[in-house]
């Protein structure tokens, strides 16, 4: 079955987008503009899952709801944005990763633009909990993933650095725009731009985006012709899927990335992510100068996450993890006694930015290397998952300590020390523990 939207050339049988990307003078370089349409489009998927954060003030003034409540609409948006992401690895193999991108967007954008008509709770949580989560889920980290090994056979590392910067380049570019227009206009302006940017994709990666290096005549970036890339898990994609986090279960390499991943996701944009500019506000910060501050820290993570693929290609990812973990646990437990001001708030933004999402390319090396090409995305989809578990709790967890004690002061400190926590678990990890989680075939 030919990807959406194509059909044969009945002189060579070529789908025509793909025949659009033949006839472009890239060669292997054309593993590039793959990575730049996706880069733009885990960008925006990133703007979408921080938008709450700067729309929770402008929503408890419109409707008067509670900071619990809207923290547990965002908290369903990311639990939904990670559960869907091993599920989204397995459709892209099976149904095409194209296919499942373009559904994707277009639920992005459908229920965002839906949510300019809520009136109730339930709306938000279905909104920009429920849809934009799922829609979401299959524009994240594992998509990341899934593009580095099926474009690439060297420099694995530094791509999936740049691809996971992308979510800092979205609080850059995002957060102070969307800041501004909650400033000036309320919650609604921030829906509509996020719903614009969305649909703005779609385009891009049904003329951009071909399948896979074959479907355009290639080899992957750094491979010669005689490579053969893994071959698509087949059968049923969720009987699959479920058999291999089945399998992977059994091995503690698992449980240990799993682990540090949910650390990952609730010091970062579970509580980070969704909060901070709430706890600045409590502080008498603005919130486009709060913001600003989010935007500071994607500077330097942009800095320190692309550095950190780098790093990867070239020393142990335990030992990366372990420095990145502890620099981010000391920078949350600092925070609260920081006092809040200007020169304070950017030694924060620094620290802690270089390494905001830094964890990402060494936490995917070590699920290659334990699980092998073929299986690592999915495998690294249920770790994301664990990511996105770590952050919904954050985001519920940080909201209900503010409305309990009046103050994120514990949150955060609380947060810090799991931090710290995850850099011991990194180097508990066994590099020589490679296994086979290939599943059981299954019917189609």
């Amino acid at each position: 079955m030919l990807p959406i939207g194509t059909y044969e050339s009945p002189k060579c049988n070529v789908p025509v987008s793909n025949m659009i990307a033949q006839s472009r003078p890239f060669g292997q370089r054309y593993a590039f503009v793959v990575v730049a349409v996706i880069f733009l489009s885990l960008l925006i998927a990133a703007g979408m899952r921080s938008a709450p954060g700067v729309m929770m003030v402008p929503l408890q003034d419109a409707f008067g709801w509670g900071r619990d409540t809207i923290s547990f609409a965002a908290a369903v948006g990311i639990f939904l944005y990670g559960l869907a992401g091993p599920f989204a690895a397995s459709m892209m193999d099976r149904f095409g990763l194209r296919r499942t991108v373009l559904i994707a967007l277009v639920l992005m954008a459908g229920s965002t633009a839906a949510s300019l008509m809520m009136t109730e709770p339930w709306h938000l949580v279905l909104t920009w909990g429920v849809l934009s989560g799922i829609g979401s889920g299959a524009i994240q980290t594992v998509l990341g993933a899934t593009i580095a090994n099926r474009w690439f056979k060297t420099n694995r590392g530094l791509v999936m650095g740049l691809m996971s910067a992308s979510s800092a380049t979205g609080m850059l570019i995002f957060l102070p725009v969307l800041a501004a227009l909650a400033e000036s206009g309320g919650w609604k302006p921030v829906a509509i731009a996020v719903a614009v940017a969305t649909t703005a994709l779609i385009p891009l990666v049904y003329f951009l985006v071909p399948e896979r290096p074959s479907s355009i005549g290639l080899a992957r970036f750094g491979a010669d012709e005689t490579d053969v890339p893994p071959a698509p898990v087949s059968g049923n994609f969720l009987l699959n899927t479920l058999a291999i986090l089945r399998r992977s279960a059994g091995m503690r390499v698992f449980w240990f990335l799993f682990a540090t991943f949910f650390i990952c996701g609730f010091t970062t944009n579970g509580l980070v992510g969704t909060h901070l500019i709430a706890f600045c506000s409590d502080e008498g910060i603005p919130e486009v100068q709060a913001a600003g501050l989010l935007a500071l820290m994607g500077v330097f993570d942009l800095i320190g996450t692309t550095g950190s693929g780098w790093l990867t290609d070239r020393f142990d990812p335990r030992k990366l993890l372990a420095v990145y973990y502890g620099i981010r646990g000391l920078s949350l437990i600092y925070l609260p006694y920081s006092g809040f001001s200007g020169p304070a708030l950017t030694v924060f933004a620094v620290f802690y930015g270089l390494d905001w999402i830094a964890t990402v390319p060494p936490t995917l090396r070590l699920t290659n290397e334990s699980f092998g090409d073929r299986t690592a995305p999915i495998v690294f989809g249920w770790v994301v998952a664990g990511h996105q578990v770590g952050a919904a709790s954050a985001a519920y967890f940080g909201g209900l300590m503010r409305d309990l004690q009046g103050s994120y002061d514990t949150a955060f400190e609380i947060a810090g020390m799991l931090g710290i926590a995850a850099a011991a678990i990194s180097m508990l990890i066994d590099r020589s523990e490679p296994g086979d989680v290939e599943p059981e075939p299954q019917p189609a």
